[in-house]
């Protein structure tokens, strides 16, 4: 319940102040957004396995961020930003879809 009232409240509040993110930072949104839906997917399996702990989660959303964050940030360093921020998403992508499919298992016995 808490969960989805903090949604809410998140998603009103983004919606109200409409926050925006510097330009030297938006290369770095749609990684972290993937990093976070990993991290998702992943607590959902875990909870539909029944081995989600809420410590995991958190260290997992935001390790995961930052971790593919650093991966984009030392890509633009070196001049192969746009190849890393690729191969970030390619590895999340994989791992969501992995999870997708064994929440779709769980869920509907298919």
């Amino acid at each position: 319940m808490f969960a989805i009232l903090g949604l809410i409240l998140g998603v009103g509040l983004g919606l109200f102040f409409a926050p925006t993110l510097p330009r030297e930072l938006q290369p770095y949104l749609p990684i972290a957004i993937v990093a976070a839906l990993d991290a998702l997917f992943g607590g959902f399996r875990a909870w539909l396995d029944r081995t989600f702990t809420d410590r995991v989660f958190v260290v997992s959303f935001f390790s995961n961020v930052l971790i593919a964050a650093l991966i984009v940030w030392v890509g633009d360093q070196i001049g192969v930003g746009s190849q890393l921020s690729t191969a970030v998403v390619v590895v999340l992508g994989i791992r969501i879809f992995t999870n997708a499919a064994a929440i779709r298992r769980a869920l509907f016995r298919a």
